[in-house]
């Protein structure tokens, strides 16, 4: 749906999943409410759903693809924040 529609399409139908209390410990859930959260720009948004997802997901190369992610935000956001405070001592 997310594809075919667009990732706010794809959160709304998440959101009706959710509301089933099964669903709501599956990682994929979890993981995918990230993805498409990472797609809308909202990294930040995107990063606890990744964290829960890394806590339910049942195998290795599934954690070390979530772990991945996190990562990639942590350092996202570290080269944000090193940007703003070069940019703070150029003024």
């Amino acid at each position: 749906m997310a594809f075919s529609e667009s990732p706010d399409a794809g959160l709304a139908l998440l959101d009706t999943l959710q509301l089933d209390a099964q669903l709501g410990e599956y990682h994929l859930l979890h993981a995918t409410r990230a993805d498409l959260l990472r797609r809308l720009g909202r990294p930040t948004d995107a990063l606890p759903h990744y964290r829960r997802a890394l806590e339910l997901a049942p195998s290795d190369p599934e954690r070390r693809f979530l772990q991945r992610r996190i990562d990639d935000r942590k350092a996202s956001e570290s080269v944000v924040l090193h940007a703003a405070s070069s940019m703070h001592g150029q003024t």
